[in-house]
């Protein structure tokens, strides 16, 4: 058969749109138009519905500010690649870590003031701001005794004046409300609940130093730590009770100890009344014979996308939904933007003091995020078109 006659296009010819609905050389041509039929009034009108639909679903939808530790997006961890990386991803918030800013890669507590102001003059011509200073408080012995790690000990009182001074610092200096923490290394082997009460009044005064520079100190759940479960975590806030700690839960950092996604989900539902936001990781098969106890954090391997990993973030984020305009209107009225979904994926390896996942690894992270959180009904926003016009200031 002819294909003139099937409808079928001459494959050895190109057939250009030139926007013509009706003339010569149209790929409409030849074809009847409805009497008294705009097209083009047709398609704006049904792309003005579209968008009227898409924001109407998403205004009855709890909404989360999507961010993540910029360093891990980073090949050589320099401020330009990091924030060239999330600006391309449509970020607008970063977690700063590590970062070279022409002097090798420091510890954001280990920058110059001359560092400080260079990563802000970036951070600015990037359109980024900092969610959270995530910084290593808490990542210290507890006593100092010899336990076979390579944790250090500080006194604590030079501790307080001088490291939790110097984060408090960099935070206000940056522009976040918010400090990531730690809750001290007990000596390994030993059961940590007998350190909860010391553990309670360090971080009472280190709770106290940020509220007073108007700050929050946000407690991570990690292997190794006194708080290393949500249980002991949950307990150090309700003994605690501090208006300027908030816990943050980290699924990844529990799948490594051994424990199912029912037991992520119940040690989750533990942490809810503190919760102040949460990191984005995952992880798979890890090879565990006990539950809990010690975790070789440099031989951690399997890092996955949240999509795709064992601590069950589709059924703690369609739970997280429902408290998070309660958990907005609290963390807003301090100041804070709003709820931060913290992206920290380790795709391509993490250790005890951080982890990297490359731009294209951060890249897969945010999309399975985002798969996520639409499928559970969560609401977040990439910059868009809407972005760049004001950007361009016009």
């Amino acid at each position: 058969m002819d294909n003139r006659k099937r409808g079928v296009v001459n494959p050895g010819k190109t057939t250009h749109n030139t926007g013509d609905l009706s003339g010569k050389g149209s790929v409409f041509r030849g074809k009847r138009r409805m009497p008294g039929l705009d097209v083009d009034c047709l398609i704006l009108a049904t792309q003005k519905r579209t968008d009227e639909v898409r924001e109407m679903v998403t205004q009855n939808r709890p909404q989360v500010l999507l961010s993540g530790f910029a360093d891990e997006s980073a090949n050589h961890k320099t401020a330009i690649e990091q924030f060239v990386a999330f600006a391309a991803l449509g970020l607008s918030y970063y977690s700063i870590r590590f970062i070279d800013v022409g002097q090798g890669v420091k510890n954001v507590m280990k920058i110059t003031p001359e560092e400080l102001d260079k990563v802000i003059q970036l951070q600015q011509e990037y359109g980024l701001k900092v969610s959270s200073l995530g910084s290593p408080i808490g990542k210290i012995k507890l006593k100092d005794v010899e336990d076979g790690t390579k944790n250090v000990y500080i006194p604590f009182e030079r501790y307080l004046q001088e490291d939790v001074a110097r984060a408090c610092e960099l935070a206000q200096a940056l522009g976040t409300k918010l400090i990531r923490g730690f809750s001290f290394y007990h000596p390994k082997g030993e059961d940590p609940r007998p350190y909860v009460t010391e553990v309670v009044d360090r971080l009472g005064q280190i709770a106290d130093k940020c509220q007073q520079a108007g700050l929050i100190f946000g407690l991570e759940v990690e292997a190794n730590l006194v708080g290393q479960n949500g249980f002991l975590l949950a307990e150090i806030y309700d003994k605690l009770k501090h208006p300027a700690l908030v816990l943050v839960f980290d699924g990844a950092n529990l799948v490594v100890q051994g424990y199912t996604p029912g037991e992520i989900f119940e040690q989750y539902q533990a942490m809810k009344p503190g919760l102040g936001w949460m990191h984005i990781k995952d992880y798979r098969r890890p090879q565990r014979d006990v539950k809990g106890g010690h975790v070789d954090e440099d031989m951690l391997k399997n890092f996955v996308p949240a999509n795709m990993g064992d601590s069950g973030h589709e059924v703690i984020l369609r739970d997280f939904a429902t408290i998070l305009p309660e958990l907005e209107q609290k963390l807003q009225a301090q100041g804070v933007p709003g709820v931060f979904l913290d992206l920290e994926p380790h795709v391509k390896g993490g250790g005890q003091f951080g982890g990297f996942s490359g731009p294209d690894g951060m890249g897969v992270a945010l999309r399975g995020l985002c798969r996520l959180l639409d499928y559970v009904g969560i609401s977040y926003h990439l910059r868009d078109f809407d972005d760049v016009r004001a950007a361009r200031g016009f």
